[in-house]
């Protein structure tokens, strides 16, 4: 690691391209600021946010620090096609978002979240299940990025770890303070257009400088049989495999994406993820092949930790020049991911705590929000940083995360899809597959025996539930059906016995199959129809004015009284198991 040493920047250096970069942010994020801000502005924009801005948003977003890192991770630890497993699967699951956000924009046209949606479908419990995951999921992002920053700022500097982590943290939340969600996607787009030109400079130059063809001819010896096969049943199993699972969960489970999904022009999601998906996968793809090139040549990261893997390979390799060049990359990287979180916990808090259930939608303040969500970006910052010395594996914290929120993607999407089901249906099923997903991913129960069978058996339909998925979005209900049946009975004479195997893989599958059987075992005998316009009526501005929420408060009262009151925690609702009320239906 000499050549990092030689290339660190002096501390003048560092400081020098921090106050660039993220005071270049805040000065545009000052641009938009508002004397009296916007409550729905500060959490999606208006949802009328145009193609170039929302596509690169939504690039910029998905593509984090934690991803070209955890990328690059993948090509060191399985070979060629780690990368191409990490990134191409991503790639695809931001286009599987496009035909379910499409519905999901359909039903609720001007909602903040999902969970948002889903107190109106079934009831605070099943909103607080999904909040509650985010909010999760989204403390881990933001951790992940600080770690990423840390080590970035740690490695190629004369500052340490927990000063970088500092730095970045307050980098972040600088710039998305004071205007929330409209700052991060304006500045997105910036730091996208920056980190695309960066990665088509670096990635080659990098090669070239290792000595690129022939390092690959020289270094073929440091690979093992399957890093050096393209087709690597390692490398599907441990990687491919359990990614795909775990990104579509991201793709649906998400409240940055959905964030995103509920800001855009409604007319233009299709072209806005159609284009995150070509950006994210040839960036992506572009840096974990530098964890391959690290491979063949021998090298070993930093104290054998692979965050450390990307810092090092540029400070080996990049003059001084291309170094700063790359900072600012991994920088730009890691910000755009952590100000999409931030503004996610803060309008779970504005919409779902605040808006939802404690004031109530009609009482709620706009002025009082706007301070919850700020305050929530400062404590949710501390909380980051505070785990961020903790110093976890991103890409073990990557698959985690969507293997939880697998639990949540069969129940979340036949909410938007299918009338009958209920807020039992949806809050038992997710607390058995995380009552089922937990064990088996961390091996608390032994697999060996018939355990491993019925592992093997949930893990399959799990196969069938992910492909059902995917061809649903595309194809409707009839194809999805014949997938998932085919993709059980194919996949079960190779996979039962030995499935069980690979913890992370089945954890995730179990995690799909147990909700879905639940959930439809449950559901499929109601006699009960839920009324989806009652959601669009239920959902909407929070800045609306009194002469909206009277014209709202009217076409509420053509609905029957149970579906009007839904939502709202107004008497005249039949409770459910939790004392919730349950959702709007019609006969």
């Amino acid at each position: 690691m000499d050549g990092v040493e030689t290339a660190q920047f002096s501390a003048v250096v560092v400081v020098g391209l921090l106050v660039f970069f993220y005071g270049g942010t805040f000065l545009i994020s000052t641009r938009i600021g508002k004397k009296d801000e916007n409550a729905d502005g500060y959490m999606t924009g208006g949802n009328n946010i145009g193609f170039g801005i929302s596509a690169a948003s939504m690039t910029a977003t998905w593509i984090w620090a934690s991803s070209m890192y955890a990328s690059a991770t993948s090509g060191y630890t399985y070979g060629i096609s780690g990368p191409i497993h990490y990134g191409l699967w991503g790639a695809l699951m931001i286009l599987f978002i496009y035909p379910f956000g499409k519905r999901i924009r359909a039903v609720a046209p001007k909602a903040h979240t999902l969970a948002e949606v889903m107190y109106v479908r079934h009831g605070r419990s099943s909103q607080l299940m999904l909040a509650g995951s985010n909010i999760v999921g989204s403390l881990i992002s933001l951790m992940s990025n600080f770690i990423a920053g840390g080590v970035l700022i740690s490695l190629l500097s004369p500052f340490n770890f927990t000063q970088g982590v500092f730095a970045v943290a307050a980098g972040v939340l600088l710039y998305t303070l004071w205007s929330g969600f409209r700052a991060s996607v304006l500045t997105d787009f910036v730091q996208v257009v920056a980190m695309l030109g960066a990665v088509a400079v670096i990635v080659p130059f990098i090669f070239f400088a290792a000595g690129f063809p022939a390092a690959f001819e020289t270094g073929a010896g440091n690979l093992t049989p399957q890093q050096g096969d393209f087709f690597s049943s390692d490398a599907f199993m441990q990687q491919g495999a359990p990614y795909i699972a775990a990104v579509l969960a991201y793709a649906i489970g998400n409240q940055t994406i959905a964030q995103r999904l509920f800001a855009v022009k409604q007319s233009l999601i299709k072209p806005t993820f159609v284009t995150a998906t070509i950006g994210y996968g040839a960036m992506v793809i572009g840096v974990g092949m530098l964890g391959v090139l690290a491979l063949y040549l021998g090298f070993e990261p930093a104290g054998g930790d692979l965050n450390n893997l990307i810092p090092g390979m540029a400070g080996e390799y990049l003059p001084t020049a291309l170094l700063a060049v790359f900072f600012i990359m991994i920088i730009g990287a890691l910000s755009s991911t952590a100000d999409s979180d931030l503004s996610a916990l803060s309008s779970i808090m504005m919409a779902d705590v605040y808006g939802q259930n404690v004031a109530g939608k009609e009482k709620a303040d706009p002025r009082t929000m706007l301070l919850i969500g700020r305050i929530t970006m400062v404590l949710a910052t501390a909380a980051a940083v505070a785990f961020a010395s903790l110093q976890l594996s991103i890409l073990d914290l990557l698959v985690f995360v969507g293997a939880l929120w697998g639990a949540l993607v069969f129940p979340v999407l036949a909410s938007f899809y299918w009338e009958k089901v209920t807020g039992r249906a949806f809050t038992t099923s997710v607390l058995v597959a995380l009552a089922v997903f937990l064990p088996v991913r961390f091996g608390w129960i032994s697999v060996d025996g018939p355990f491993g069978i019925v592992v093997d058996v949930l893990s399959v339909i799990g196969i069938g539930v992910v492909l059902g998925l995917m061809a649903f979005g595309f194809f409707g209900a009839g194809v999805a059906k014949i997938v998932g049946v085919l993709a059980t009975l194919v996949s079960a004479p190779f996979a039962i016995g030995s499935l069980h195997e690979y913890a992370t893989l089945c954890g995730s599958l179990v995690a799909y199959s147990v909700s879905t059987v639940i959930c439809w075992a449950m559901s499929a005998g109601q006699k009960e129809r839920f009324d989806f316009a009652v959601i669009a009526q239920r959902t909407g501005d929070f800045d609306d004015g009194s002469a909206a929420r009277a014209a709202r408060d009217d076409a509420g009262a053509a609905v029957p009284r149970q579906a009007a009151d839904t939502g709202t925690g107004a008497p005249g609702r039949a409770g459910d198991a939790d004392g919730e009320p349950e959702p709007a239906a019609s006969k």
